[in-house]
């Protein structure tokens, strides 16, 4: 059964980047943006961003294994 949208996101098995922004990582891992701001500000969560041109973004994979369905 495919998995229909919810959101303004496409859902996480059919995003095809290998990194997103923070809006979307925070709209799929149910978290507020400024918490993952924070994570990456204090390094204290628990998956890293990476930095492209001066911006977070985070890992599609990392994701899925933070959730389980990777």
């Amino acid at each position: 059964m495919a998995a229909k949208a919810q959101g303004p996101y496409a859902p996480l098995d059919h995003e095809s980047r290998a990194a997103v922004d923070t809006a979307c990582a925070a709209y799929h891992l149910s978290r507020a943006t400024q918490t993952l701001r924070i994570w990456a500000c204090k390094e204290s969560g628990p998956i890293r961003p990476i930095r492209i041109n001066g911006r977070l973004a985070w890992k599609t994979a990392d994701i899925r294994k933070l959730l389980g369905v990777a």
